[in-house]
């Protein structure tokens, strides 16, 4: 936690808003996108998901996977606990949802379903596109699928397996977007980068949750962001995003949220 401090006053030292960059896609992605104020009639949808997980207080037991969790001291978990303290909040939801709408992404890539918060707001955000979602966990991937066949979510393909081994059986070729929220250990985390390179075009994005979690998940993502094959990358602090634009000038980008 000191570690996420010490890089949070880093983080507001050197962030800006859109008057600080100077790429157009970035700019364009900043303004039309992330500072977008339109209440989207989804979200209406993704609210009701999310108060549907808040009232379901059955127990489950979950099998965690790479770093674990920080509030958590048992396995055995109400559903509802776990959809307010480990699921993606609303204000991130809102901006998945944007950016696959305003990048229309086709073919989507979770790793880290929980309860499906953040894949409903992929779901929802390009209708016509279609999401492959991993978890590792069976009983928490159980209440995401009842989730998603309630909210009438047909684009969804949820797997339920080790991420690594998942990976290795993809049987789509290359992802308009992928989100990778498990884990959060720096070896795991380069892996699936290094991996899932095979599985990228010169328009995809990759979207790491919790970079700065911990010091290891910093130094991932400092890796990532320095690779020679992503050209624009942005911190936002609990998210890194990373372009592979050939197009596009190398650069890093500091943005406020």
């Amino acid at each position: 936690m000191q570690h996420q401090a010490k890089q949070y006053i880093k983080f507001l030292k050197n962030s800006t808003n859109q008057h600080g960059v100077h790429s157009p896609f970035i700019y364009n992605l900043v303004t039309k996108c992330f500072y977008n104020k339109t209440r989207f009639t989804d979200y209406k949808t993704l609210s009701q998901y999310r108060e549907t997980l808040y009232n379901n207080h059955t127990i489950i037991e979950v099998k965690d996977y790479g770093a674990g969790s920080r509030i958590f001291k048992s396995n055995k978990r109400k559903v509802s606990k776990i959809a307010k303290t480990a699921g993606v909040t609303k204000k991130r939801a809102k901006l998945l949802y944007r950016i696959a709408n305003y990048l229309q992404t086709d073919s989507m890539l979770e790793l880290g379903t929980s309860l499906g918060l953040a894949t409903a707001a992929l779901s929802l955000g390009n209708k016509k596109g279609t999401i492959t979602t991993i978890e590792g966990c069976t009983e928490t991937a159980a209440i995401a699928k009842q989730q998603f066949q309630d909210f009438k979510l047909k684009n969804i393909d949820i797997k339920v397996n080790d991420f690594t081994a998942e990976i290795n059986n993809l049987k789509i070729k290359n992802f308009d977007l992928i989100y990778i929220d498990g884990n959060h250990q720096k070896d795991a985390t380069l892996s699936y980068f290094n991996t899932l390179l095979n599985h990228i075009h010169n328009d995809s994005l990759m979207i790491f949750d919790d970079i700065h979690w911990s010091e290891e998940m910093t130094e991932a993502w400092q890796e990532i962001k320095d690779h020679t094959k992503v050209t624009a990358s942005i911190d936002c602090f609990y998210w890194g995003i990373v372009f592979f634009r050939k197009e596009q000038v190398k650069e890093h980008f500091i943005i406020r949220l």
